[in-house]
């Protein structure tokens, strides 16, 4: 996750990112997630994206226990925690930068005997692609990162690389600006691309990708 300002019109909405400490239940377990916008920006809070989609694998959509799951831009860490807890084996990934506060999120959420099934680790999009296996996951996991369109090709080079034939991409985002479709425009040149969730209160979309001409049967 790209650490600039973020543009949100809603006063009300900003100030929950101002909170030390975000507080969420999911898989039977209490998550209290630090926050720190005014060090790490964008980076360091819960963003609604992230809620929505960790509700979404909690809810069993997708099959998690014993899978090899990557989250992207992962940020405060919150989608992967979850799906640690939920049985995938994670890693968590973010620029280097943000890695030591992801870090802290996840140590203090995750009981001892899960934390080996969640690794912290760097990605940069379109970078040093070379330190992960190709097509080393099953589930590719990511929430509000399609907003900067500069980081659209790295980005889709990443997927396309992390991707096996039977890997599941699961894009969490809300949808404001016609950059967002057009991300959505270039992910299908590549995967074939379904809705499967919408959170009207949130106003929160996930799309599900996979790679073209395979079977879908995650």
């Amino acid at each position: 996750m790209a650490l600039v300002p973020y543009e949100e019109t809603a006063v009300m909405g900003l100030q929950k990112f101002h909170k030390p400490l975000a507080t969420f239940s999911f898989a039977n377990h209490t998550i209290r997630i630090r926050q720190d916008w005014r060090q790490l920006g964008v980076a360091a809070v819960v963003w609604d994206a992230a809620v929505v989609l960790s509700a979404y694998l909690e809810m069993g959509a997708v099959e998690l226990r014993g899978r090899r799951a990557v989250e992207l831009g992962a940020g405060t860490g919150l989608v992967g925690i979850v799906a640690a807890l939920l049985g995938a084996h994670v890693t968590i990934t973010d620029r280097k930068v943000a890695l030591e506060f992801l870090k802290s999120n996840v140590q203090a959420n995750l009981p001892p005997h899960i934390q080996p099934k969640a690794v912290v680790k760097e990605l940069t999009w379109g970078q040093n692609l070379g330190s992960y296996s190709p097509g080393e996951f099953d589930l590719i996991l990511g929430a509000d990162i399609i907003y900067l369109e500069e980081t659209f090709t790295d980005l889709l080079q990443t997927l396309e690389h992390l991707c096996s034939n039977r890997s599941v991409i699961l894009l969490a985002c809300r949808i404001r600006y016609e950059r967002d479709n057009d991300f959505l425009a270039m992910l299908e040149r590549q995967f074939t691309v379904t809705k499967v969730h919408y959170d009207p209160d949130k106003d929160v979309h996930i799309y599900k990708a996979q790679k073209r001409n395979q079977r879908e049967d995650f």
